[in-house]
């Protein structure tokens, strides 16, 4: 008898010590989601500094022009923590940053006939009352 109330005992402890760790593992996936949120952040406005428009939808999913025109970027930033995609979302979703970028009108924008003027970026928080963390930009 006293082994078994010995092994509840065991188990309750074993089963707070894995949630303990669960809660901080997803702490630390949305802080990382933050500051990648923040590092795109700042070198899409220093992007637009130089340029006067934003990337497209399109730039900003190809590496090879990413790695060209944002040095500055990991490209491990575009990467949700829990994603092994570099690609970024159309609109918010799990496990995914999001990359919502319009002309000035809110229109289709392509820095040909239409500057991309506007944007917003989104991170899907897991676990938290404030589900999303967003940037948008400056301009």
């Amino acid at each position: 008898m006293e082994f078994v109330v010995v092994c509840v005992i065991i188990g309750i402890l074993a089963s707070i010590i894995v949630a303990g760790f669960a809660t901080v593992e997803r702490n630390r996936q949305n802080q990382q989601r933050q500051t990648d949120i923040n590092n795109i952040y700042q070198q899409l406005e220093a992007y637009y500094v130089i340029h006067s428009f934003y990337p497209t939808f399109a730039d900003m999913n190809n590496t090879v022009w990413v790695g060209t025109n944002l040095p500055n970027l990991n490209l491990n930033s575009l990467r949700d923590p829990k994603s092994k995609s570099y690609l970024l979302a159309s609109l918010p979703a799990k496990d995914a940053f999001s990359y919502q970028v319009t002309a000035a009108d809110g229109g289709v924008c392509n820095n040909v006939a239409l500057p991309c003027d506007h944007y917003t970026l989104t991170a899907t928080l897991i676990g938290t009352a404030q589900h999303t963390y967003v940037r948008s930009s400056l301009n």
